[in-house]
């Protein structure tokens, strides 16, 4: 048995901005950091192709990094992502899912939903929903609103 999540979130930018912005290694370096008061280490690199990686590694200090390497399965540009993804906690822990990723054109913006499988236990699934695909969408959402000069005065 495989656990399952899935998340939502309406963006203020098309589906190609938003499609970009989560793909390109450029734009993620920023938004990886955007909220955050002291940015850390963030190194990203990005072969957009079926069959290439994207890897990232990141964290507050040489010694607390993580890392990830997603596969590419599908690009359909600007409409859907599938990627094969394993990442590595600080403490050594290591796991693999699925993410795929669609970018619908909605009421102006971009109605992203993120499907990710194969989580071992709920307790991670959990964590992916409450912490890091809210902390993405919030960063994703920070970066598109500054590139369209209509950010908040907050972030």
């Amino acid at each position: 048995m495989t656990l399952d999540m899935r998340m939502t979130r309406q963006l203020p930018a098309t589906p190609e901005e938003v499609f970009d912005a989560y793909t390109d290694a450029e734009k993620q370096k920023i938004w990886f950091t955007i909220l955050d008061e002291q940015p850390g280490i963030v190194e990203i690199e990005v072969d957009l192709r079926v069959g290439g990686q994207q890897t990232a590694v990141w964290g507050p200090n040489p010694d607390m990094l993580f890392r990830e390497t997603q596969t590419f399965v599908e690009i359909d540009r600007p409409h859907r992502l599938v990627t094969e993804s394993t990442g590595a906690s600080p403490d050594g822990m290591t796991m693999t899912t699925r993410i795929e990723i669609t970018f619908e054109e909605k009421d102006g913006g971009t109605l992203m939903t993120v499907v990710q499988s194969g989580f071992p236990v709920p307790e991670i699934r959990d964590f992916f929903v409450s912490e890091v695909w809210a902390g993405a969408f919030a960063r994703i959402e920070a970066f598109l609103a500054r590139q369209r000069g209509t950010e908040p005065a907050d972030v």
